[in-house]
């Protein structure tokens, strides 16, 4: 019998029933209410975590609090106290902690009740549920030496890093921005740095995890970069390609500091895209690309931007369609439950910035923007961009805004990626010709369609060091 504490077997990948947030549920009722407490309570104080204790040092920011460069030494020294302690348990006792969190968020990065449901609790649960599935049965433990001489026993054992991890997760998901941490359940210990707009959801997080029993300095929640510290062992970062690349260029000029040759393990954005056959299916090829796009206003690393239509079904319907489907959705204030929320100043400028770059370029845009409106919130309403050049600056920009750009495909060109088709041979000319630009695929389906524990989330050239498990 082994001597080693069995995992209860309780790391089922989905079981999360959604609510229908009907008009008069108490689902509905709950949610609203939450929200007017939540309104009521602000502005929120958060502090760093510096060793479980909050540290305020006065320096105020709307969302993010500054540490001192004394809270980060401590900070960095309390992770690499507790390390020897945390490396020391078996790994499936702090693997336990993470069955138990869940958290919840609506306010902070701007989506609706439906988009909130997945990211903050079924998805959020779903990773902690996979990561603990994945270390026991799928990657690591499970997989020893199947051979042993004559009066030896082999036995594989990971290490942890011997320095502290840098988890630095983005504005868009409460779900991806609290999978970085998890990397603690084989032993590691981490500073975390959230993004400034995903500041309140993460810290939530962050307590839960506290509450569940994660040990004291195992998770330092400090809002500053640390990346010129001689214990820097890693980072694992989500979020801008420019972002990624800036900590980047800072890591090499500080090589000669670290003590080991550094981790880095990436996923950033992307030009997704769908390809359009004169085979597909109109009404599903539309609607999937109007939620691929315009969910949580297309702020999403996986988020459909490039859509080329063949001509012959951009003609027969496929583009009013398009166009009266875009119509219906609404876009208003956040109290309501049915509309896409605003996305903040930046994003709002960007987005006009590049839809007017996309006009002077020589494209049409196919839905009237005149009544962007920036005086009650910075609502951009679903934009349809169509352009006569493959290579016109929305269809290659990384934009992170509800902008689709569209490019008819004249004469039905069969050597054509096609990922909307009914015609097998357009699918596999399409599996072969993307097999290097697409981290996945999907046939007749939106380009969003990944779920945990069925595809795994990687990105490789511009899109991610493609060696993260982001189940």
């Amino acid at each position: 019998m082994s001597s080693t504490p069995q995992l209860a077997q309780s790391t089922r990948s989905r079981k999360w029933t959604y609510g229908d947030y009907a008009v008069g549920s108490a689902e509905r009722k709950g949610l609203k209410a939450a929200l007017a407490q939540m309104q009521q309570e602000l502005p929120f104080d958060l502090p760093c975590i510096v060793n479980s204790l909050p540290i305020r040092t006065g320096r105020l920011a709307k969302q993010p609090i500054p540490a001192h460069e004394s809270a980060l030494v401590s900070a960095i020294d309390g992770a690499l106290t507790a390390r020897a302690e945390w490396e020391a348990m078996y790994w499936n006792n702090f693997a336990a902690f993470f069955l138990l969190m869940a958290a919840t968020t609506i306010l902070g990065q701007g989506k609706n009740t439906w988009q909130a449901e997945i990211d903050a609790a079924s998805e959020l649960l779903d990773f902690f549920r996979f990561g603990v599935k994945y270390v026991k049965e799928e990657l690591l433990y499970a997989h020893q030496p199947p051979k042993n001489s004559a009066g030896a026993w082999n036995h594989v054992e990971y290490r942890t890093l011997e320095g502290f991890v840098l988890a630095v997760s983005p504005f868009n998901f409460t779900t991806i921005g609290s999978n970085l941490p998890v990397l603690v359940i084989v032993g590691n210990t981490l500073i975390w740095k959230p993004s400034p707009t995903a500041t309140y959801s993460n810290y939530l997080v962050y307590q839960i995890f506290a509450k569940a029993g994660v040990p004291a300095r195992i998770i330092q929640f400090v809002i500053a970069q640390v990346i010129s510290y001689p214990n820097f062992a890693a980072l694992h970062f989500t979020g801008r390609i420019f972002i990624f690349k800036k900590l980047w260029k800072d890591i090499a000029t500080n090589l000669d500091k670290y003590r080991w040759y550094l981790r880095i393990v990436s996923e950033t954005g992307g030009k997704n895209f769908h390809v359009i056959h004169k085979s597909a299916n109109v009404r599903n090829a539309v609607l999937q690309s109007i939620q691929g796009d315009f969910e949580h206003q297309g702020q999403k690393c996986s988020a459909l931007l490039r859509l080329s239509v063949s001509s012959s079904l951009w003609s027969s319907g496929f583009k009013d369609l398009l166009l009266s489907e875009v119509a219906k959705i609404t876009v208003d204030h956040r109290q309501t439950t049915a509309t896409l929320w605003d996305p903040g100043r930046p994003a709002y400028d960007k987005a006009m910035g590049f839809i007017q770059k996309a006009k002077d370029a020589g494209g049409e845009v196919l839905i009237d923007k005149a009544d962007n409106d920036d005086s009650k919130g910075y609502f951009i309403r679903p934009t349809i961009i169509l352009t006569k050049y493959p290579q016109s600056i929305t269809m290659k920009e990384e934009i992170f805004c509800p902008v689709i750009t569209v490019y008819v495909i004249w004469n039905d060109q069969q050597t054509s990626p096609y990922d909307f088709a009914a015609d097998r041979k357009a699918l596999l000319t399409a599996t072969n010709k993307v097999r290097n630009a697409a981290g996945n695929i999907y046939y007749n389906e939106k380009c969003t369609g990944a779920v945990v524990g069925q595809q795994p989330f990687g990105g490789a050239r511009a899109s991610g060091t493609n060696d993260k498990a982001g189940y």
